[in-house]
């Protein structure tokens, strides 16, 4: 691990690093935020999962987390949206297909399978790159994000029902296999098998898995995706039929920025701080 930035906030410090990932064969960058309370005890972790286009910056220099996690004595953890540099044809060419858009899946397809495995990534390796390196609580984590990376936090959390205590989202893409964006992606990480798509899918997962956590969904009304991309109504209608445990809030107004974010990151905090026994 190379910790190559590191800045003083809000009694804490904001940090920047790398490291050789073997699940995406390559290196990875991370940021990290770490509370005061570190400097005497170990602390709960909260991921963060960016959107489509962002790296591992975006999130830790725009949504003024800081504050609040000092405040609460949350580390906050935020690793990068794909491999780069994987040297694969084409992985630049797109904004949504390649570097900054890995989707936090496992790619089965040809020349994106050996390095796009963000899920593995997620799951497996970083939560332990985290304890060995930082003063993490082990297996005392949740997890959230934005548009893309809102569908990463959903779907990891369904998939793997026991790895986090809540989960949250701003204006994820809920329905991956049924939107252009997700259809886009999915076919080219999973080919033309649509039941391998449905994997991925929050809405479809929902259906079928045993999670049973506390879930935050906020979404903008003038957010230019809602329509075509985010099917916010259609997973609210799903978990609704389920009588799932989940909290849907449209926020008048609001589009699909970080101003958005930064609105209601504190609510988000909050949120999660309470069930990681805060």
């Amino acid at each position: 691990m190379e910790i190559f930035s590191s800045n003083r906030s809000f009694g804490g410090w904001t940090k920047m690093f790398s490291h050789s990932s073997y699940s995406c064969k390559g290196i990875m960058r991370c940021s990290i935020y770490l509370p005061p309370q570190v400097n005497t005890l170990k602390a709960p972790v909260l991921y963060w999962l960016s959107g489509l286009t962002c790296t591992h910056e975006n999130f830790i220099t725009k949504a003024g987390v800081q504050k609040f996690a000092s405040e609460l004595g949350l580390i906050i953890v935020v690793p990068d949206t794909s491999p780069r540099g994987a040297g694969i044809e084409g992985e630049d060419e797109d904004y949504d297909l390649g570097t900054g858009a890995g989707f936090y899946i496992n790619a089965t397809q040809g020349k994106w399978s050996t390095h796009y495995r963000m899920e593995d990534y997620i799951i497996h390796e970083l939560p332990k790159v985290i304890e060995e390196h930082f003063p993490a609580k082990k297996d005392t984590k949740a997890i959230f994000g934005h548009s893309m990376g809102g569908h990463g936090a959903l779907t990891l959390a369904l998939k793997y029902p026991n790895a986090f205590r809540s989960v949250s989202a701003f204006a994820p893409i809920c329905a991956p296999s049924q939107c252009p964006l997700g259809k886009k992606a999915f076919s080219a990480y999973f080919g033309d098998n649509k039941e391998d798509w449905l994997k991925h899918d929050a809405n479809e997962l929902m259906k079928t898995s045993s999670l049973n956590i506390p879930m935050l969904i906020d979404q903008g009304s003038e957010d230019e995706f809602l329509e075509k991309e985010l099917n916010f109504k259609k997973f609210e209608v799903t978990c609704s039929s389920l009588n799932y445990p989940a909290t849907f809030r449209m926020q008048k107004g609001y589009d699909h920025s970080y101003f958005f974010i930064a609105s209601f990151i504190e609510d988000h905090i909050n949120f999660h701080a309470k069930e990681l026994s805060i």
